[in-house]
């Protein structure tokens, strides 16, 4: 996709984040509102990234998918990535993860991890394709960053 664009959330793109959750993620988490957001932002202004297309005629881009890539000093984890429902299987999910991978290799990362719902099967096979397997003792999906 050409005209994709990934770029960390500000806290202008809040409210728009909160619903397009509510349209593409799958679950619901206690941090799903404007202050658990508005509190990420906040604290670590990379880890809310977000794909957007490009807009004709002067219209905002569209929302087309999110990940949470937080980085506590120590280890990486993945939240919340998410792809609209109309707009998957497009490399939208692949570029998120390839940003967020980024961004923890550029912090000093070295293995990241996400949250996948158990019964999400969908996802299981996205995570799978991008390199990630499941530690069954953690129930936790792991990736080495670097070798």
């Amino acid at each position: 996709m050409n005209d994709l664009r990934i770029r960390a959330a500000t806290p202008d793109d809040l409210d728009a984040v909160l619903a397009f959750w509510k349209i593409a993620a799958e679950g619901t988490s206690i941090s799903d509102d404007r202050a658990g957001v508005e509190r990420l932002v906040a604290r670590d202004p990379g880890a809310l990234l977000l794909a957007e297309l490009a807009a004709t005629g002067g219209d905002r881009p569209e929302l087309v998918g999110t990940v949470v890539a937080g980085f506590d000093g120590w280890r990486c984890h993945l939240y919340r990535l998410a792809v609209h429902p109309e707009r998957r299987r497009r490399g939208i999910g692949s570029a998120l993860l390839a940003a967020a991978e980024e961004r923890f290799v550029a912090l000093g990362g070295r293995r990241g991890d996400a949250m996948v719902l158990e019964e999400n099967e969908r996802a299981h096979h996205a995570w799978r394709a991008a390199g990630y397997a499941p530690e069954p003792q953690w129930r936790r999906w792991v990736k080495p960053l670097v070798e």
